[in-house]
This record gives structure tokens, sequence and C-alpha cells, in this order.
């Protein structure tokens, strides 16, 4: 019986026994992965964003402005609260100003009129399509992350794919053991300090037998210590660098349990954290108002997590997607409804900071059926990470049947 299996078995019979004990005990024992590879982060923003608002095509002129009267982001020094400017063509909202040192030192990439090529405009499909990686097909069975992590399964960490919140994301699902965590608080052996001595005593107890020695000794050893090491890391507050301050929402204290999880060099490969409330149907606003509120707190939140991570950052690679974004035009009701391409954002020490897009324009002949047509596919951004950053060598088990394009978007880990 191999190590793994040994302690499934023991802390399985043990959950059994103390049902205060989470079933996450069962792979305690762990060891890092590739050193050489990104700490991947996904943030995915459910509800599809506004990316025309987000990364504001200025330059198209009337092809934007004319189709947005109440809901577009003024030019860059027309008036206050105007996009700020990346490259001549483009701006960021100004909500996002947070962001803008992060552009200028090389560490933020944009990627426009990207998405999925499936039509679909419904949340459930699309989000489903793109956190299996399988646009069109809804039977896959795990998530482009956890195929990932299969490829290069090495690390039996049971922090290494977390999960921030209630449930694991679509991505994370498969064969490769993942960790829905609403906070690094929240994730201990739960019950009395009683019960979790009289357990940890009784562990202890279980393993003190003569023989078999070797393997047996080590596992007790390495399970004990982090049984351990996981109650100190519940119960220190964590203090980010100095000066940073967190967003107070659930995607700012999301943001700052991976900071943590990074620091305290745990094994962590992947994580994914949303950010929801991105279905503005009505009243979205412009450079005030729904919108800009939620751009706010997302772009604070990164902000945030950059400069808390700046020592880690040369080996972080995070991506940004939603399902879709929204139509070129406002709506009846001073919103969007739902559309095709987007703005996704990469944040890294790896990235070539710029504007990345094969942009179709916004003029009527361009239109996907009203909305910004998709002319890179996600999976193109999503590859060139995983073969650059995280060293994937077969991205064909990740990415079955595609082959994909590369933007330039990040540089050649080394």
């Amino acid at each position: 019986m191999n190590r793994r299996n040994f302690l499934n078995k023991v802390a399985g019979g043990l959950v059994g026994l103390n049902k205060s004990i989470p079933d996450s005990l069962s792979y305690l024992s762990f060891a890092q992965g590739d050193a050489k590879a990104d700490i991947l982060v996904i943030v995915f923003q459910r509800g599809g964003m506004d990316g025309l608002s987000a990364v504001v095509p200025y330059a198209e002129g009337a092809n934007y402005y004319d189709r947005r009267p109440t809901i577009a982001i003024p030019e860059p020094g027309k008036e206050s609260n105007t996009a700020i400017d990346l490259d001549g063509k483009f701006g960021l909202h100004p909500s996002l100003a947070a962001l803008q040192d992060i552009y200028n030192e090389g560490d933020l990439a944009f990627v426009h009129a990207a998405g999925s090529p499936d039509p679909s405009r419904s949340h459930f499909d699309a989000q489903n399509y793109m956190e299996s990686g399988t646009p069109g097909n809804k039977l896959s069975p795990s998530g482009w992350l956890n195929r990932y992590l299969q490829s290069k399964n090495n690390n039996s960490s049971p922090f290494r794919a977390i999960g921030i919140g209630s449930m694991v994301q679509g991505s994370l699902r498969g064969e490769v053991p993942a960790l829905a965590m609403q906070s690094i608080s929240s994730f201990h052996l739960a019950g009395n300090r009683e019960q979790v001595t009289t357990f940890q005593r009784a562990l202890a107890q279980l393993y003190r037998v003569p023989e078999p020695r070797g393997l047996l000794e080590h596992s007790a050893k390495e399970t004990l210590k982090t049984l351990s090491y996981l109650q100190r890391l519940a119960s220190e507050d964590y203090s980010p660098a100095a000066g940073v301050e967190y967003p107070s929402s659930s995607f700012g204290r999301g943001l700052r349990q991976i900071a943590q999880l990074i620091k305290e060099d745990v094994g962590l490969e992947v994580a994914c954290v949303d950010i929801g409330g991105w279905d503005t149907h009505n009243q979205q606003g412009s450079s005030s108002g729904t919108i800009s509120n939620l751009l706010s707190d997302f772009g604070n939140g990164l902000a945030a997590f950059y400069a808390d991570t700046q020592e880690q950052m040369k080996n972080i690679s995070l991506i940004t997607m939603s399902e879709f974004g929204r139509r070129a035009s406002e709506n009846a009701s001073e919103g969007t409804d739902h559309g095709h391409g987007n703005v996704m954002f990469a944040m890294g020490g790896g990235v070539n900071s710029a504007v990345h897009t094969r942009w179709p324009g916004l003029a009527s002949d361009s239109l996907d059926r009203g909305d910004l047509a998709v002319t890179t596919d996600y999976r193109d951004v999503l590859a060139e990470v995983l073969i650059k950053r995280q060293g994937v060598t077969n991205i064909d088990k990740i990415f079955a049947g595609y082959k994909p394009q590369f933007l330039n978007i990040v540089t050649e880990k080394s």
C-alpha cells in the first residue's frame, strides 16, 4: 500500500468515528510541485462583464459613442472621469485607475475581442463551456484546469488546487482533488478544543506501532506536522504587505486568502476566485453607477493582490475571464444585454504589457449579430500561458483537438 492510500484509509476511518473532522484530511500528506511553473490564479467575472466599458475602444469614435448615448465612457482628456489612455486607441475605465501603474510597469496586459467561439447567450451554458474548455460540448467530465493538474500530477498538497467559495469552480472539477474554501479560517478541525485534542492524541497513538517502520513512520510524522500546520495557518491573523488594503468585498477577501497561501508556500499551484454582479441589463451607468462600482472592486482587488505579492509576482500568472461580453449598443433600460466578444486581463511577471487584439472594429458590417466579434479564442490565451509559463508540452491533453494561436501575451519562462 502506498503512502497516499494508507493515509486515505486511516483518515477515512477516523472521519467515520468523529464527524467533526473534514474529509479533506484524507490527503493531508503533501510534497511541493513543479517549482519552475508559475502559480496560476484564475478570476471569473460571472454574469458577463461589459468589456467595452472596462477597456474602452475610444478610437472607434461614432461606432462606439453613437451606440451608447448614456453609458459610453468619455474618451481621454475630454472631461472629468474619462477613460485612461493605454495606447492611443484603447483606454481603461476610470474606476480601474489602480491598475494603470501595473500596466506602465509592464506586468498587466489586455486581450480584447476575446471569448468563446460558441454563440450561446445562456449564462449557465457559456460558463460551463468556458470552464470545461470544450465550447459547444456539454458532456465534458472535467474542467480545463483539472486536466492541466492531471498533466503534471507531481504535487500531493491539500492546497494544490483551491477554489475560493462554497463550491469548487467548474474548471477545477475532475480527478485531481481540489478544495472549496470560503476562507482559511474556516479550514480547520471543526469541533471544540477538547475534541480536536482527543483526535490528535488518537492519531498519534495509532502511529505508535513497532512495525512496519520507514514509510509508515515518515507518513505519521508528516501527517501530524501538517495537522499542526493547518491549525496554525487557520488561527493566525494574516497581515498583508505594508500599505496594502484589500476591498472588503468577497472578491477582495478571496484574493487576500490566495495571497496568504502563496506566501505561506504550502504547495499552491492553482487558485480560482469569482466576482459576480456583471449582468448589467438595467441602469448600467458610465463613469459612475453600477459598472463603475463593479470595476472599482475588481481593479482595487487586483491592485492590492499585485502589491501584496510583489516578491512572488514574477512567478504568478493571473488571468481573468467572463462567459461573454455585452451588446455593442445599449438597450432601452440604459443597460446592455448579453453579447459575445469581451476583454481578458493577464497580470504577472511574465506578461508583455499591451492591448493585444485582432481588433475587428465596431462598424455595423464588422459586428457579430450586433456584438463585438470574437477574434481571439479564450483558449489561445490560456494555452499560451500554460505552454510558456507552466511548461505544458502536450496542450492537446487539456484542449483536445484545438490548435492555439499565440498573441505574444507572455514571455517564455526561463
